[in-house]
């Protein structure tokens, strides 16, 4: 049994937790929200994030920090990325020092562009960190339907502890060191997935989408590959596995969010109409400077940026990547 302090009582965190505790880890859930925590506690159920999902009576929540962190040996976060840091820095060092940190979220830091390996390696101490992705809503974990993810470390060991944690009979764990490659992965894919519900709401067919995911994919690899990652891993599980479920799922934030952008519906409307974080939306930004920075021709991002940052026509917007200059696959 290992004692294991969770980061973030949303859909994400609550799923994990569940897998956790079931199997026979001792966890304890932080979240900021005090009616809600009260909530779950009394009811079993996190109605906000992921209701009719009964949690094990032994998964505790708090809204105390020391409670969550004081005596744990790993720390798992699915904090939203752009609050990572933020919350890091008011933990006191001594609970985010030598320990496991396993990071769930997806998504690249604005301003810096870190990614979360980044954020965590400057706001804590001598730990080993272990990023988790893969092609896994929360939806689906929580009830226990069949689902295969990657964990990705500098540390074998680090990444065998964390596979150990989560199998299951319905969550399978594969191991892998690309680091770089799963957290880009993750974030990048979550940019198409805007682009293919922008495709559905404004009524274009699966053709259109097909061809975005597949030259979406080559993107990613594209800018993955320049900043240092395994060109094979987007061709895994934090890759095209990650890439296919987001653009096409019901349960997809970032797919769903694109789709009221097509319908006509601005990027902060929607981010309130949603009522979750929607994280291609700040990474659409991170991802076209980075492309700026490294000379990476990225023609999908950039098109996605434009209708972000500047309410281009999405028809427009079409029409010039399709008449773009003729080229060889």
């Amino acid at each position: 049994m290992r004692k294991i302090g969770v980061l973030g009582g949303g859909s994400w965190g609550t799923a994990l937790s569940k897998v956790l505790c079931e199997n026979g880890h001792d966890v304890k859930v932080w979240l900021r929200d005090e009616a809600l925590c009260n909530e779950i506690r009394l009811t079993k159920v996190n109605n906000k994030y992921l209701p009719n999902v009964m949690l094990p009576d032994n998964l505790y929540f708090t809204t105390d920090m020391e409670d969550a962190l004081g005596d744990s040996e790993i720390i798992l976060n699915t904090i939203p990325t752009q609050k990572i840091r933020e919350v890091f820095e008011k933990i006191p060092k001594k609970y985010i020092s030598d320990k496991i940190i396993i990071n769930c979220s997806k998504g690249i830091e604005l301003g810096t562009h870190y990614l979360i390996s980044e954020i965590i390696k400057e706001e804590s101490i001598n730990c080993d960190y272990v990023i988790l992705s893969g092609p896994s809503h929360a939806e689906e974990v929580g009830p226990g339907l069949p689902t295969a993810v990657t964990v990705a470390s500098e540390s074998e060991e680090a990444a065998k502890i964390t596979q150990d944690l989560f199998m299951t009979s319905y969550l399978r764990v594969y191991t892998s060191k690309d680091v770089r490659g799963v957290e880009l992965g993750g974030a990048l894919k979550n940019i198409i997935a805007l682009g293919a519900g922008i495709s559905d709401g404004v009524g274009f067919g699966d053709n259109a989408k097909a061809a975005l995911m597949t030259r979406g994919i080559l993107e990613i690899s594209r800018l993955g590959v320049c900043l240092g990652a395994d060109l094979s891993t987007f061709q895994g599980l934090s890759g095209i596995g990650d890439l296919i479920v987001t653009c096409t799922s019901k349960h997809s934030r970032n797919r769903n969010a694109g789709f009221l952008i097509g319908q006509g519906l601005k990027k902060d409307e929607v981010t309130k109409k949603i009522g979750m974080v929607v994280e291609g939306i700040t990474t659409t930004y991170a991802a076209y400077e980075l492309a700026k920075e490294n000379n990476v021709d990225m023609p999908i991002i950039n098109a996605m940026h434009d209708v972000l940052e500047n309410s281009a026509d999405v028809k427009e917007t079409v029409t010039k990547l399709m008449l773009r200059e003729k080229k060889d696959e």
